[in-house]
């Protein structure tokens, strides 16, 4: 008799859809009850199977096994009131509307307006400018205007340019930046200082017309500034300070617009026997009046007593007719 020969290998029993272990382990986590059943029904080995069980089983009791406590309207309300300690500023009323101050006018005027409140605004200062550009302004005060016949209110802004303080009161003066004193500072230090006030530039000058600025001149000193001292600031987004300044170890000149090395001056000339021999015979030195002979000359008296020659006689250098007037001799008396 022949009997068939065995097949080289065994077969694999077949799997059903319902015995996919990704279908398993969903329902394990989402439906646990219907996850554990087709546990059972799979080919997996006992061990992995009261795992799968167990573990499904807590994921499912979990959310039963108690309440997180419920807090207690005792256990709230001090929570609230923290809330309300650390907002930017107080409500009129619980009911109130919130506080803008400190902000855009533009963009609080849109939030009062979103949160069903109408708004106007008036100068905070004692002036009274329109506010045509509301993004150049901001809120120092807010209070209630007016009540309408329903639930809107209208919330009336004091306010300000956006680069200025705020007044103490609604309506007083503005304290306007005042500029310090950086005199004796060096460039660096005075920048400094100037840099809160937020002026356009801050622009470094020689206090010598002689001298040219290096690229860098952080250490050098300032000697005049512009705008002086205690100047208030009213624009200083467009307004720039100048710090005259010289270099490390040297002096600074008596007033603006000094030389560190002045031209050098001619000194005047000595009389000579010339001049002395046409003394004596009473006539001035060449014919056209202008005695005293040399390279010296005066063109008023003004400039004879800035040189600290008057008066001028005949026989001083730069003596002129055009200066001695009476024509006895003596000039600028």
């Amino acid at each position: 008799m022949t009997y068939p020969a065995p097949h080289p290998y065994p077969q694999a029993p077949v799997r059903r859809w319902w015995q996919h272990p990704a279908l398993i382990i969903t329902l394990l986590v989402l439906i646990p009850p219907a996850g554990i059943a087709l546990t059972w029904l799979s080919p997996w080995s006992q061990v992995k199977k009261v795992v799968a069980t167990v573990l499904a089983g807590l994921w499912f009791l979990t959310p039963f096994l108690g309440d997180p406590p419920k807090k207690t309207e005792t256990d709230a309300k001090p929570k609230a009131a923290a809330v309300e300690s650390t907002a930017p500023a107080a409500a009129p009323s619980p009911a109130g509307p919130a506080s803008y101050v400190g902000q855009n006018l533009k963009q609080a005027k849109t939030a009062a307006y979103a949160a069903g409140y109408s708004s106007i605004s008036h100068d905070a200062g004692p002036d009274d400018a329109g506010q045509l550009d509301e993004d150049n302004w901001k809120i120092c005060f807010q209070s209630v205007a007016a009540e309408s016949a329903g639930r809107t209110s209208t919330l009336d802004f004091g306010v300000v340019r956006n680069e200025w303080p705020c007044p103490a009161k609604d309506g007083e003066p503005i304290p306007y930046p005042k500029m310090p004193k950086v005199v004796g500072l060096t460039f660096s230090k005075a920048s400094e200082t100037l840099k809160p006030i937020g002026l356009k530039a801050i622009a470094p000058q020689s206090a010598y017309t002689d001298v040219t600025l290096p690229a860098a001149v952080d250490d050098w000193t300032v000697c005049f500034q512009d705008p002086a001292e205690g100047r208030e600031i009213q624009y200083p987004k467009t307004s720039s300070a100048h710090l005259k300044v010289v270099a490390p170890g040297t002096a600074c000149p008596a007033a603006e617009g000094g030389k560190l090395h002045p031209d050098p001056t001619t000194p005047p000339r000595p009389p000579s026997s010339d001049d002395d021999s046409d003394t004596s015979t009473g006539s001035s030195t060449g014919g056209s009046g202008s005695g005293g002979g040399g390279s010296v000359y005066y063109k008023n008296c003004t400039a004879v007593r800035a040189a600290g020659a008057a008066p001028i006689r005949r026989s001083d250098p730069g003596y002129g007719r055009h200066l001695d007037r009476d024509g006895d001799g003596v000039a600028c008396e």
